[in-house]
């Protein structure tokens, strides 16, 4: 990947491969741009999906996320548990919820 690479990755991202006590990433900044366009295109393709369950089921903003979390977390989406989690909360900033 060369380093004129246009998408900034936020803080928020990077943050999930600092490991605790260090100030450096785990990861190359490839593995983490990459990691990061994965987790961004997920959380946009699931707005319509957490849309419709919202108005499908009558349920809350909160019990959608939930929901969804849980079925990123079984591994089946590709992400681990804290990528998961930020997918969670860019989906709910995406939606305004």
């Amino acid at each position: 990947m060369s380093d004129d690479n246009q998408i900034l990755v936020p803080p928020s991202f990077i943050a999930l491969f600092v490991e605790p006590g260090r100030i450096k990433p785990s990861a190359s900044k490839e593995t983490i741009h990459e990691r990061y366009d994965y987790c961004e295109d997920l959380a946009n393709l699931l707005t319509e999906p957490a849309s419709n369950k919202l108005w499908e089921l009558g349920i809350t903003e909160a019990d959608v996320l939930e929901r969804m979390l849980r079925g990123l977390m079984t591994g089946e989406a590709g992400v681990n548990d804290a990528e998961a989690q930020w997918v969670m909360h860019r989906l709910a900033e995406l939606l305004g919820w």
